[in-house]
């Protein structure tokens, strides 16, 4: 059976892609960060053997090490390795106005977290010769564009980019692959909805006329992850349905 491990999938995209997993069949072992109701709750419907629940805060390096011998340990084996996690300053704010403490979650978050997990996951999946790396990027990330008040997300995300190609290259010759998904603007609830649920209502502000859903970031995930997808590496996807997201407020 294979054995997928998701940073904060237990709730909005995350618990998606989890679910889409599991419905695969897949064993997951999936962190969270402080909402353990959530996590309590996807376990007890899934039951302990297909879901294992750590706590972990991927900003700590020693946090990322515990969460990777924690996974190998429930199932022996690493096959996925989806970094959902990932924080974020909703806040609009020029950088000039970050605190040092908020630059500082930005990069370690979404960049350095990135680097301390690769190098507890690289060695396994080298071991078993197979693995499917997925991180999560912003509409326009390949072309390193500017993006008015998120100047330190989207620094950590470009930065990503760059990160995720080299890793492709790097591992492609023990059957590795590495890419990345770009989400729209995909808000609240329907972070959990389905394809089905966002076509029952228009969206005037996405050109294909729906919303966004957890179901459209979770079939593109598990697309990169097939075994036969093995030519799709160092790849951005972008999954927008035609949202322009890093120019609204220009």
């Amino acid at each position: 059976m294979r054995h997928a491990m998701i940073t904060a999938g237990t709730k909005g995209l995350g618990l998606k892609v989890t679910e889409a997993f599991l419905t695969a069949g897949y064993r997951v072992t999936v962190t969270y960060l402080s909402d353990e109701e959530r996590a309590q709750a996807l376990k007890e419907t899934w039951g302990e053997n297909r879901v294992h629940i750590v706590q972990a805060d991927v900003t700590k390096r020693d946090d990322c090490k515990q969460l990777v011998d924690a996974a190998r340990s429930f199932a022996g084996r690493i096959d996925v390795f989806i970094h959902n996690a990932g924080p974020y300053v909703f806040e609009k704010k020029k950088l000039i106005d970050y605190s040092e403490s908020e630059w500082d979650g930005m990069i370690n978050g979404n960049l350095t977290s990135s680097f301390h997990l690769l190098k507890e996951v690289v060695p396994i999946m080298r071991e078993q010769q197979f693995g499917r790396i997925v991180f999560y990027g912003f509409q326009g990330a390949n072309n390193a564009p500017g993006w008015i008040y998120r100047s330190a997300y989207a620094a950590a995300k470009v930065g990503l980019v760059s990160l995720m190609k080299t890793i492709s290259i790097e591992e492609a010759a023990y059957g590795i692959t590495a890419n990345m998904v770009c989400p729209g603007n995909i808000m609240g609830e329907m972070k959990e909805a389905t394809i089905a649920e966002a076509r029952q209502h228009s969206d005037h502000n996405t050109p294909i006329g729906r919303s966004g859903t957890g179901e459209d970031i979770a079939r593109t995930v598990m697309f990169l992850c097939e075994d036969n997808a093995d030519m799709v590496t160092g790849t951005v996807v972008e999954v927008t349905g035609g949202v322009d997201v890093i120019h609204r407020y220009r």
